[in-house]
């Protein structure tokens, strides 16, 4: 099961990747950002742990309709946004690639020149 050390480690460990803070009514609330870009928002203290993530809409509506752990949205575009609940009934190999499709959607939409720093594996260098 992902817990919140483990969420943020995991979210830290891209390349480029930054945790912010930027809600001041909110303080609790962990961003996680690419090129100044959100990728994944939580409240790493929070009971039961859940997560936001950017999603393609079409597998955002199928892993929605598969997993009751994953909802659209709180707060968020729900066309383009899940918000995933770690309780531990989701795999953890799931909730691993839904966190890496997410940084890699903000990349590709970053400029060239910022995915070309940032070393993506989905950018080549011709």
């Amino acid at each position: 099961m992902i817990d919140a050390k483990a969420l943020r480690a995991v979210c830290l460990g891209f390349n480029g990747a930054t945790e912010e803070f930027p809600f001041p009514r909110h303080p609790d609330v962990s961003t996680f950002k690419v090129g100044g870009k959100i990728f994944a928002l939580t409240t790493l203290e929070a009971a039961p742990l859940t997560v936001s993530l950017k999603c393609d809409p079409e597998l955002a509506e199928r892993l929605r309709a598969a997993h009751p752990e994953v909802v659209p949205g709180y707060h968020l575009n729900k066309r383009h946004w899940n918000t995933v609940s770690l309780d531990g009934d989701l795999p953890d190999r799931l909730v691993l690639d839904m966190i890496e499709d997410s940084y890699d959607l903000i990349v590709a939409s970053l400029p060239r020149a910022q995915r070309l720093l940032l070393d993506w594996p989905g950018e080549s260098r011709r």
